[in-house]
């Protein structure tokens, strides 16, 4: 059971994908790099507007590997009241040290994706056992540099497969993403990832910091199965 996660930038985009059948609504700016920030008040307007109609994530944008930094804005950003806070794993200190401080935010209940990047060089065992060590609640595959290929272009089937099997074993979820098109859906539901990833190709031009486009939307929903009780299995 897999399910669709759409990235918006403001309210209007939120509702447009929650319309056209997405299950998790992910907010980041593309035109701020790989996870970057929405303002906090967006998220709130997004967070009181969609409550309990679908999950809501947000992500805490591209920051260094500050510790402090890190936790300071993961308390920001769930203060909004999304369901999940995705933080995002650039490099071997991110991995090294901020993934296991996460801890002192996963011990406040806060929901906690961590989000790997396949154009880059990292251990997937000891990344993922560090998520599953500071009480994550998930982890997720995407890429850093969106002009450098798709997800598939770095990582094919049977390691994206790797991937999700070695974090389910773990009692993560699991997500896929990185510029990805509707042709590669069938692949990767293969993989039986939790949820994919879109934002390129919901996009009118195709680029991801374009604007949604309703048709799209409705094409990419159309190839995932929609999956039975979403919000009772990611809660």
């Amino acid at each position: 059971m897999t399910g669709m996660l759409a990235s918006v930038r403001n309210l209007e985009e939120a509702k447009l994908v929650y319309q056209g059948g997405a299950d998790i609504i992910d907010l980041k700016e593309p035109y701020d790099g790989a996870l970057g920030a929405v303002p906090l008040n967006e998220i709130h307007r997004v967070v009181d507007d969609l409550w309990e109609k679908c999950v809501v994530s947000a992500t805490i944008g591209d920051l260094p590997a500050d510790t402090s930094k890190i936790n300071e804005k993961v308390i920001q950003t769930a203060e909004t009241g999304v369901d999940y806070v995705k933080v995002g794993m650039f490099s071997d200190r991110h991995i090294e040290s901020s993934l296991s401080n996460l801890i002192h935010c996963t011990n406040k209940g806060i929901s906690i994706i961590a989000v790997f990047f396949a154009d880059m060089d990292f251990d997937i065992n000891m990344a993922i056992s560090a998520a599953a060590d500071a009480r994550l609640k998930g982890v997720m595959l995407d890429t850093a540099r969106k002009g450098s290929g798709n997800l598939l272009t770095h990582k094919d089937a049977k390691q994206l497969e790797y991937f999700v099997t070695r974090a389910k074993d773990e009692g993560l979820l699991t997500g896929l993403a990185g510029s990805l098109t509707i042709e590669d859906i069938p692949t990767l539901l293969e993989t039986e990832p939790d949820y994919i990833g879109f934002r390129t190709a919901l996009c009118n031009s195709k680029l991801r910091t374009g604007s949604l486009n309703a048709q799209s939307i409705q094409s990419v929903r159309a190839m995932i199965p929609e999956p039975e009780n979403f919000l009772q299995k990611l809660a």
